[in-house]
């Protein structure tokens, strides 16, 4: 079993990403989505917005509407976050452990969690806080080239340009107290 992640700039470029997953009959099980929330993704309808097992994927636009899970948490240092599939259940524990008075390591550790590296999981926490979207896949052997291939069909950022993008504007590393600059070229507009 393999992990793949991946960063989109667009919620639809990751939804789009997604609907190929499940057109590939790639299991709903396996496909995690972690997003700010947004107009484009936001949980409406009256839902009531709670962590995993909510069972409101079908107030969400897109492919992550299927998705197992679908919940908004809280997550410090990135504000409200849609998040789908597997990664919900790591995701609402940071929340949870955030509520009970501090979260040891925060998403970093999360991130890390799902087989990131330390890096690419600070670089991965700062994409999303400032508008990223990111799809994570579980995959076994027999699917692995095939997921990886679906993933980049819709071409995912590069992370290692969009880490050195940060580090040319000051940034050395996630900080969840820290705000990201506003003229930041890669910050997607916050909700309002």
């Amino acid at each position: 079993m393999s992990t793949h992640t991946r960063l989109y700039d667009t919620w639809s470029d990751a939804m789009v990403v997604v609907d190929r997953l499940r057109a590939a009959r790639i299991s709903n099980d396996d496909i995690s989505v972690i997003s700010p929330e947004s107009d484009e993704n936001r949980v409406s309808d009256g839902a009531e917005a709670t962590a995993a097992g909510s069972g409101i994927g079908a107030v969400l636009g897109g492919g992550a509407g299927a998705l197992a899970g679908v919940g908004l948490l809280a997550i410090p240092g990135l504000g409200p976050i849609v998040a789908t599939g597997w990664f919900v259940s790591t995701l609402a524990g940071l929340a949870a452990g955030a509520v009970a008075g501090g979260v040891a390591g925060g998403i970093v550790d999360a991130l890390t969690s799902s087989g990131l590296s330390s890096e690419e999981a600070q670089v991965y926490a700062e994409a999303i806080r400032r508008g990223g979207t990111m799809v994570t896949v579980r995959a076994d052997d027999s699917q692995d080239a095939l997921v990886a291939r679906l993933l980049d069909e819709t071409p995912p950022v590069d992370i290692a340009e969009r880490e050195r993008v940060y580090r040319e504007s000051g940034w050395t590393g996630y900080d969840p107290d820290v705000v990201p600059p506003v003229d930041d070229p890669t910050r997607r507009p916050p909700l309002i």
